[in-house]
């Protein structure tokens, strides 16, 4: 170590996720890699009797002769060349800390592909492809065989091949080309994500989309977020591509995030025929290296466009020119886990910091992101209209109470018309809100509910597995003919999934193609792309999915969707459960009718009368805005208020019980401008083993609350018995 001079000391956040270590540590820098130091990079440390990975997050000099250097320990190895996390990103990491109450190493983890994250021993390699060409330094060229001289053409007419290619002819003989000199090898870096495209010309734009346009690029070089409120069939992605070639045309970067996977792949191949290579792609169901390789090409600058689920927000874009959310309305921006970040307020943070448009876009916007609107918080841009003045989809409802299902889940209006689509030779979407066979099984002797060991909660059959899962554990069983309380063989299964739906329409319609889409469906690698690539190519008759169908896919033969219980989501004990079922109707009914030929839409139910299904019967978004606003105002509930939610988690039932009353009693006694609901047991009271009670702040303005709230984890921090989770304007209660 040095003793006379100045040094380099780093300041570095080590990758251990505990708040007892979320702080930064001083480590020296031995002279030999002072110039490979860099804010945003990984180094390697010794911490303890470990050695960690960790970001350097800042830079100071050290006076040797007055400082503390013999108390520093060296960083052991610097890991990257170039910053993981560049400037920007490291500030929107503090602010996600802040405002999540998360701890800071998250903030980062979360932003980065796996091989980037500071966590030892992830080794994520490079691909690397092997290209041959000649040695033009050699002249009067000598051919012992015709596959040498084939070789030799092959690569004179392209310059640069495979080596795959020619070993192909025959590997012998480019090993001895190669032996020869004659032949030079030379390897290069391959992207592990290729996809084709065809470059297409653009729709000419609709006059209101023109307005659109213009609106928006009049404060383009503004931070203000925009709501494009369009009926399904409107046209808003024609209105985000049109955005985008402006802000390319100016040199500016751009972000489109969609909610779900299987829109990745379709809004991808849109933009793909419009903008060519110029795309990067993220999202989870991407491979570790394919991912590695995407965000390479955004910090190298090969790119202007990235696309992608929640996380692409965080894609190290410089000079962003354009932020675009597509229905801006689905939960999954939001992330459930710590730190539970909504892609939505990193957006605003991203749009404030390059002094760029946001544009939030969607049929079915939230009542707060609607309410904001109206208040003028963000710019309202209507399209009231489908493109070319197509009608919306006529709506059915069907009421389950006056039919004769005898045990079946098909109404005979909706047998009718499935089978009329047959015959004419088009398409019908089905939505069924849940996977599997039947959504719990039953001893008809005793009456015992089959349920998870781990949690509060019924197993779900899947017949294609003969399998009872939990979905939210994993733990899975093979069912069993006999009750595991009274021992009788009596266990039937009970509710409906989409395994069962699927087996009553091959009854039905034993010569139709059936494509059924879930969670279960989709587990395989690029599953989604093919399902609805063979979908829109008309492979399949009937397409029966889960709510990831009913939203951004465009299907020009679809003329018939069928929702065959809409009752399901408008069960859940949760405040917005009206609302979510006003969004799925409206969302998948808006599949229909999308093409030159007119849509249907029928609604199987067992509340015909019920507001969120009445609204959505009749395309009236502003009359379900004016009626739930009504009944949040009268309970409490957002916009009115903010909601923070808190859980006292632990596998101690009695613990948590008692925990959670002090907690209660805590957040009454110091925060005296909200109100407290709780404690309760969570609606999923156990998961895998641990107890869950929970208690809800509604307030207005709550000056105290962060204060307060980092107070109380500081206080359970080193509890091993009992961990305290928050999560501010919680999407699920």
């Amino acid at each position: 170590m040095k003793k006379s001079g100045e040094g380099m000391v780093v300041e570095v956040l080590v990758e251990l996720s505990t708040r007892s270590v979320d702080k930064t540590f001083d480590y020296l820098v031995p002279l030999e890699l002072e110039d490979k130091i860099k804010c945003g990079i990984r180094v390697l440390v010794p911490f303890g009797y470990q050695k960690l990975e960790g970001f350097v997050l800042n830079i100071k000099k050290l006076d040797f002769t007055t400082d503390y250097s013999d108390q520093l320990k060296e960083i052991i190895e610097v890991i990257d060349q170039e910053t993981v996390l560049n400037s920007e990103l490291l500030d929107l990491g503090k602010e996600i800390c802040a405002s999540t109450l998360s701890t800071l190493i998250s903030s980062y983890q979360i932003m980065l592909p796996e091989a980037l994250k500071a966590r030892k021993k992830t080794k994520i390699s490079k691909k690397m492809e092997v290209y041959i060409s000649l040695n033009l330094e050699l002249e009067n060229l000598s051919f012992s065989n015709d596959c040498q001289q084939k070789i030799i053409e092959v690569v004179k007419s392209h310059g640069k091949v495979l080596k795959s290619t020619l070993t192909k002819i025959s590997a012998s003989s480019v090993k001895t080309l190669l032996k020869k000199g004659i032949l030079i090898e030379e390897k290069k870096e391959a992207y592990r994500l290729k996809k084709e495209f065809i470059l297409k010309e653009k729709y000419p734009l609709t006059k209101l989309q023109q307005e659109i346009v213009h609106q928006v690029l009049m404060r383009r070089n503004e931070s203000v977020t925009f709501l494009l409120h369009g009926v399904t069939g409107s046209g808003k992605t024609e209105v985000y591509m049109e955005l985008i070639e402006h802000t390319l045309l100016e040199g500016r970067s751009s972000i489109v995030l969609v909610p779900e996977i299987s829109l990745t792949e379709q809004i991808v191949s849109r933009f793909q025929s419009r903008f060519g290579p110029d795309i990067a792609i993220l999202h989870s169901r991407l491979s570790s290296g394919e991912k590695y390789d995407e965000w390479r090409r955004i910090e190298r600058h090969e790119v202007r466009i990235v696309i992608g689920a929640r996380s692409a927000i965080f894609a190290p874009l410089e000079n962003l020119g354009m932020i675009i959310v597509d229905e801006e309305h689905t939960s999954s921006y939001k992330q459930e886990s710590t730190p539970k970040y909504s892609a939505i307020d990193v957006s605003k943070w991203r749009s404030r910091f390059h002094s760029c448009p946001l544009i939030l876009g969607s049929a079915t916007p939230t009542l707060e992101s609607y309410a904001r609107a109206k208040k003028g918080v963000y710019q309202l841009l209507e399209m009231k209209e489908r493109v070319n003045q197509r009608s919306l989809p006529e709506v059915t409802i069907i009421d389950l109470n006056q039919e004769q299902m005898n045990g079946k889940h098909f109404s005979k209006l909706l047998i009718q018309e499935i089978d009329s689509r047959l015959e004419k030779g088009e398409q019908t979407i089905l939505l069924l809100n849940r996977r599997g066979y039947a959504s719990f099984v039953s001893c008809k002797n005793c009456g015992h509910v089959e349920k998870c060991p781990n949690c509060d909660i019924t197993f779900t059959y899947h017949k294609s597995s003969g399998m009872l899962r939990c979905h939210y554990c994993g733990y899975a069983t093979n069912l069993s003919s006999v009750c595991s309380e009274c021992g009788e063989e009596a266990i039937s299964s009970l509710g409906i999934g989409t395994e069962k739906i699927e087996e009553e329409l091959n009854y039905y319609f034993p010569n139709s193609r059936v494509l059924r889409m879930d969670l279960d469906t989709t587990s395989r690698k690029g599953s989604h792309e093919r399902m609805i690539m063979a979908f829109k190519n008309h492979e399949y008759d009937i397409l029966l999915g889960t709510q990831m169908i009913a939203k951004g896919l465009d299907f020009q033969e679809v003329t018939l969707v069928g929702v065959i219980n809409a009752d399901t989501s408008l069960n859940f004990p949760d405040f917005r459960s009206s609302e979510l079922t006003f969004q799925l109707l409206s969302q998948v009914a808006g599949r229909s009718g999308r093409g030159e030929k007119k849509g249907q839409v029928l609604i199987q139910t067992y509340n015909p009368d019920h507001y969120a299904i009445t609204f959505a019967k009749n395309h009236d978004y502003q009359g379900f805005y004016e009626k739930e606003m009504k009944i949040r105002h009268e309970l409490d509930y957002p916009p009115f208020y903010y909601l923070t939610l808190i859980r006292v988690l632990s596998r101690d039932y009695e613990l948590a019980s008692k925990e959670s009353q002090k907690v209660g009693s805590y957040l009454k006694r110091t925060l005296k401008n909200s109100i407290i609901l709780g404690p309760s047991v969570a609606s999923i009271f156990k998961v895998n083993h641990v107890y869950r009670f929970q208690l809800m702040i509604k307030y207005k303005k709550e000056s105290d609350l962060f204060q307060v709230l980092r107070g109380l984890m500081e206080h359970y921090q080193s509890n091993q018995k009992v961990k305290i989770d928050i999560d501010f304007n919680p999407l699920h209660i």
